[in-house]
């Protein structure tokens, strides 16, 4: 038990730093094969997770990061991780909802949420 609430941890801390610092390319490590991202109450989309790791970066080069927090995490009933976070940039902030699967022992996002405050 004690591993997986390492890796949970872990998975959860890079995806926090990457955030923080607008890093697609280091988001993109924690990335499924499959990443839904739904930006702005757009519709959801499916993206491969290199097409993802695109998406990723043209929303922090127009929304350039100030910080990023999580302000509730946790596991629902079906093992999935998920937390809750505000990403503050200069334009202003998002409540970004994060999912994450476990997946070849670690765990990976599914999907991601931006929702304009």
């Amino acid at each position: 038990m004690t591993g997986q609430a390492v890796a949970q941890g872990d998975a959860m801390g890079s995806v926090k730093q990457a955030m923080k610092a607008g890093s697609a390319k280091d988001l993109s490590r924690n990335f499924g094969s499959m990443v839904e991202i739904t930006l702005d109450g757009a519709e959801a989309t499916s993206y491969s997770s290199t097409q993802a790791e695109f998406v990723m970066k043209n929303f922090f080069a127009k929304n350039a990061p100030v910080d990023f927090s999580v302000n509730h995490n946790g596991t629902s009933d079906k093992g999935q991780l998920y937390a809750i976070g505000t990403y503050s940039s200069k334009g202003g902030s998002y409540t970004v909802l994060i999912r994450m699967k476990a997946s070849g022992g670690k765990y990976l996002i599914h999907s991601m949420n931006f929702i304009k405050d």
